[in-house]
């Protein structure tokens, strides 16, 4: 088996393979293979050009280190933004993709990206809801807690990260909310305290 400790065994013999997996092999024979033909060097494909003409808008486009150029296409659906997009790039230039801190910082950019959005959403007429939104309704009726032992369910590995990752930007936008809401009623309660004290001692 791969994957193991254990080194494999040698390769089973074709005419085992074939013997035991029905269709195995199906394509090893050439005149049976659609796809040979273009698979032959020197045929004409019909294509102009040897590489595909470059896309426009390449300036400030993510690309992995060990790349040596931008791929000729690209998608432009998502263009990086703000600071999330700041984190993002830097992962690209910094790390390569077979580091692990590459995809830390594209999750930590992730995170920050679902943290601004959330946070966003308080200035909108439909905020975000944490309650419907994350799904937790519908766990009742389906056994949450017993389906999840026993199982070997991967995911309860990090089910204890869950409830933080999803409430987590909701509990930090409300602490700014009231921190925010009692600098700004400070101030005007103490004036208001100021000007009675003051009209007191005019009386």
């Amino acid at each position: 088996m791969p994957y193991t400790a254990n080194k494999p065994g040698p390769a089973p013999d074709p005419d085992e393979l074939r013997a035991r997996i029905p269709g195995w092999g199906a394509d090893a024979d050439p005149a049976v293979r659609p796809a040979v033909p273009r698979e032959q060097p020197g045929i004409q494909t019909g294509a102009h050009w040897e590489v595909p003409e470059d896309q426009g808008g390449r300036g400030g486009r993510e690309k992995s280190v060990e790349h040596s150029r931008l791929t000729p296409v690209f998608g432009t659906a998502q263009p990086l933004h703000g600071l999330a997009g700041r984190v993002r790039r830097y992962a690209y230039e910094r790390y390569s993709e077979g580091q692990t801190a590459h995809w830390l910082i594209l999750i930590l950019g992730d995170r920050i990206d679902s943290t601004t959005a959330h946070l966003k959403s308080l200035f909108t007429r439909r905020p975000d809801d944490p309650i419907t939104q994350s799904g937790i309704l519908g766990e009742r009726g389906h056994r949450p807690i017993s389906s999840r032992f026993g199982r070997g369910r991967a995911d309860l590995k990090h089910a204890w990260l869950d409830p933080l990752l999803v409430l987590g930007p909701w509990v930090i936008a409300g602490t700014l909310v009231v921190m925010l809401g009692r600098a700004i009623v400070r101030p005007a309660a103490g004036r208001r305290s100021a000007g009675d004290d003051d009209g007191r001692r005019r009386a």
